[in-house]
């Protein structure tokens, strides 16, 4: 951990405080609250202080799959009060998503900044184009996989959130919905998905992260804690004002912005760090 002035921690707190505003209110706009938003919010908070180093995507990582666990346990938490979770789905597929955040945090532990960068902005790049080019109703199978499908695509997904950052919503949403699971319920069984890879991909990212050089001031491992408490309570505070934005406009122009802004995101996350 590296000691900074009183003043220089004051300004990383308002750095993070400025990004979980921005955050929340571009969550709420496009439904989403995982590292789609949270991941470069808090790499640029970072990189404009010029704080840590060489460790700061691994940290952004970290922080977000933190702040995850409780955004996803209150988003999975109202949606079963609506009676969307398909709770056998959650049941049988939370193990290997949450085996999967733990190798996904492991292989980031040893992957350097430049190579996750790309393992970030390319997967980005593929939930864009899903978003932005498929029909929205587009299905390639009729029911999700079981046996050893299950288990391949649940540790895949739970992999590659866990490397991005991400919660269930991304690859596992999109994945029931390719299924022919109705988006509503691939969104509330999802959420779920995110408490499982968040956890999981935590404790991996405190242990790998442990010894690591280039880190944030006042991180555990690959971890940031003011900056996880800082985006839990502004994202989850400011997100109801974008998502009250977001009825006022046309659901189709919304999902096509989304996909251009998770494009520019991948670019200029894959060309800050590399």
């Amino acid at each position: 951990m590296t000691d900074l002035p009183v003043n220089e921690i004051l300004m990383l707190l308002a750095a993070l405080v400025a990004a979980g505003l921005a955050g929340g209110v571009v969550a709420g706009l496009f439904g989403v609250g995982g590292g789609t938003v949270i991941v470069p919010a808090v790499f640029y908070a970072f990189e404009v202080l010029g704080v840590g180093g060489e460790s700061n995507l691994h940290t952004a990582i970290g922080t977000s799959l933190l702040t995850i666990v409780a955004t996803s346990w209150r988003s999975l938490g109202a949606h079963r009060a609506h009676g969307a979770v398909d709770e056998v789905v959650l049941k049988t597929w939370t193990p290997w998503v949450a085996f999967g955040g733990l190798v996904g945090a492991g292989v980031a532990g040893v992957t350097s900044m430049e190579g996750l960068a790309i393992v970030y902005g390319v997967c980005l790049a593929v939930v864009a184009a899903q978003l932005g080019l498929l029909p929205e109703r587009f299905v390639l199978r009729p029911d999700l996989p079981t046996g050893w499908g299950r288990r391949g695509f649940g540790t895949l997904i739970g992999g590659l959130s866990a490397m991005m950052g991400i919660g269930g919503g991304s690859f596992g949403g999109m994945l029931m919905t390719l299924c022919g699971r109705p988006i509503h319920q691939a969104v509330a069984t999802a959420s779920g998905f995110g408490v499982a890879i968040g956890a999981a991909a935590t404790l991996g990212f405190v242990v790998f992260g442990w010894d690591a050089g280039g880190r944030p001031p006042l991180s555990l491992g690959y971890v940031n804690v003011p900056g996880a408490v800082v985006m839990a309570v502004l994202t989850t505070a400011v997100a109801p004002w974008g998502a009250k934005l977001a009825h006022s406009l046309d659901r189709r122009v919304l999902r096509k912005a989304f996909a251009l802004y998770l494009l520019a995101t991948a670019v200029v996350v894959m060309v800050k760090a590399v």
